[in-house]
């Protein structure tokens, strides 16, 4: 990736008060619960562990016309005091136009192409290093604030078995945008909706959706607070947590493939290895179209900051893990 001359400028540091709370608390007890943790980054450390996570680079606005270019640099993700820091921030730069999993296939003339994008962020993830078939997940974070803003935490099919997207499904485990501007329709007037969806159907452009939906708690002047979120995935049954509480599952009845693997299985596509990412895009369809519309420059650099990750499976019932469910 190439970025432009003077586009990045320095480090800008986390304040003291913005990390304070990584402090690895919250979570599920592992001597109450029958979930065993198998899989965790702490960000215990001084730099993110290459052995845990994979850091993309393109940009390619991620097929929803983002704004951001994915940086492997330490401006936009590094580990900070106990958190993982994904920062966007402003400023012009130029890498690869389309993802790394996409060039594969492609001519060299085409994975020489290019493209410039008016910010800079980052994308983790742990294929290769971290894929799961149903379990626990749960991410600690604060999420960012303002219009364009969309932090996420989600999960991809590790070997597209049913097909490209969104044949093979997508798990969101946490998706945001806009947080802490104006709505209408939103409590308090301001902004502080989270989404957990699924993505399944067809391949684009016949893919489909569906999604539950709550309010994120923020503090006394309405700031964001770290909070835990969560899925359990079983065979059959993909439900969402915030910081403990259930706000909605889907099945089968709810999701389907029209990959012809499929033919008698119900369970496809969430039947299958997934892995891990972590996210904040800038921009794109879906944030531009909500609130105040756009995004607004104002404010940058923004932080999304984790915690902790934490993976648990189920011991006594490695196949389906229902026996663990909540």
């Amino acid at each position: 990736m190439r970025v432009m001359a003077g586009a990045i400028g320095a480090i800008a540091l986390v304040t003291p008060s913005a990390i304070a709370a990584c402090d690895g608390q919250g979570g599920i007890s592992e001597e109450t619960s029958s979930w065993r943790l198998v899989w965790s980054d702490e960000f215990d450390g001084d730099t993110i562990d290459a052995e845990r996570w994979n850091r993309e680079v393109d940009c390619w606005g991620g097929g929803n016309d983002e704004r951001q270019c994915y940086t492997p640099f330490d401006q936009n993700s590094r580990v900070d005091d106990g958190c993982l820091v994904i920062e966007a921030r402003l400023g012009e730069a130029t890498g690869p136009a389309w993802p790394a999993h996409m060039r594969e296939g492609m001519s060299e003339e085409q994975r020489a192409e290019t493209n410039t994008q008016p910010f800079t962020s980052a994308r983790l993830n742990t294929r290769g290093k971290g894929d799961w078939r149903y379990g626990r997940i749960e991410v600690r974070a604060r999420l960012p604030e303002g219009q364009g803003t969309w932090p996420a935490i989600w999960m991809l099919p590790t070997d597209e078995y049913y097909g490209p997207w969104a044949l093979s499904g997508e798990i969101d485990i946490l998706e945001a945008v806009n947080l802490g501007e104006r709505c209408r329709e939103c409590r308090g007037r301001l902004e502080n909706r989270m989404f957990g969806t699924l993505h399944f159907g067809g391949a684009w452009p016949e893919n489909r959706y569906m999604n539950r939906n709550t309010t994120i708690p923020t503090g006394p002047d309405n700031e964001q607070q770290f909070n835990v979120f969560a899925i359990e995935w079983t065979e059959g049954e993909i439900e969402w947590f915030l910081n403990g509480e259930s706000y909605g599952s889907l099945t089968p009845t709810n999701w389907r493939t029209d990959s012809e693997l499929a033919d008698g299985n119900p369970n496809a596509p969430f039947d299958k290895e997934f892995f891990l990412i972590l996210n904040l895009a800038i921009g794109g369809n879906l944030a531009e179209s909500l609130t105040l519309g756009g995004v607004r420059l104002e404010g940058y650099p923004k932080q999304f900051l984790i915690d902790w990750v934490r993976v648990y499976d189920c011991p006594q019932d490695l196949e389906t893990a229902r026996a663990c469910a909540s």
